[in-house]
């Protein structure tokens, strides 16, 4: 094959894939107006009123008489559910609900912090000021205490490190998971307060 062909290959892949995703896209937003291919609908006023099935014709004349967009809220239901709306506001509107939503999923992550058996009281305070600042953030904590060698008979003394650290974020975290041995280690989640 020659060069120009593969290269027409590529542009043609680029253009299919370019093309699907717009229909992606497309699929996520409510069919308006001339696009809607039910007969008969059921239809909610600009108000949110209920006016009742009415033909497709008389929903488009309402909508436009109102000087707004008819769209199809509920294309699966018997009959399908349309609504006098401004369909630029319900985009807007949309676009703020999702960005706000992405916003949230970026709060929720799960930060660690490691100590050891041996950690000192000033190690263990600078470390819950590190976690503190998390969980006023909207994090969670993941406490892990490490054991090495033979440290794991003396549970009871990790449990005692594990809850003076506890006590230090108190006021801003609540255990979601009491301290768990698991493996060589012990594991306490943290969760912010509401």
């Amino acid at each position: 094959m020659s060069r120009t062909a593969l290269t027409l290959r590529r542009v043609l892949r680029i253009i299919q894939r370019h093309f699907i995703l717009n229909l992606r896209i497309i699929a996520k937003d409510l069919r308006i107006n001339q696009q809607i291919r039910s007969s008969n609908v059921r239809l909610i006023g600009a108000e949110g009123e209920q006016l009742g099935v009415v033909t497709l014709q008389k929903a488009l004349q309402l909508a436009e008489e109102a000087g707004l967009d008819l769209a199809e809220v509920a294309p699966n239901a018997e009959p399908p559910v349309c609504k006098i709306l401004d369909y630029g506001k319900y985009q807007y509107h949309q676009r703020k609900v999702d960005s706000k939503h992405k916003r949230q999923q970026k709060k929720n992550e799960l930060k660690g912090m490691r100590l050891g058996f041996k950690t000192g009281d000033h190690d263990l305070e600078t470390k819950a000021k590190h976690a503190r600042k998390f969980l006023e953030d909207g994090n969670s904590v993941k406490l892990t205490l490490i054991f090495k060698g033979r440290e794991a008979m003396y549970k009871d003394l990790a449990l005692a490190k594990m809850m003076k650290f506890y006590e230090a974020v108190q006021d801003l975290a609540t255990m979601e998971s009491n301290a768990k041995k698991q493996g060589n280690s012990l594991i306490m989640i943290l969760t912010p307060k509401s």
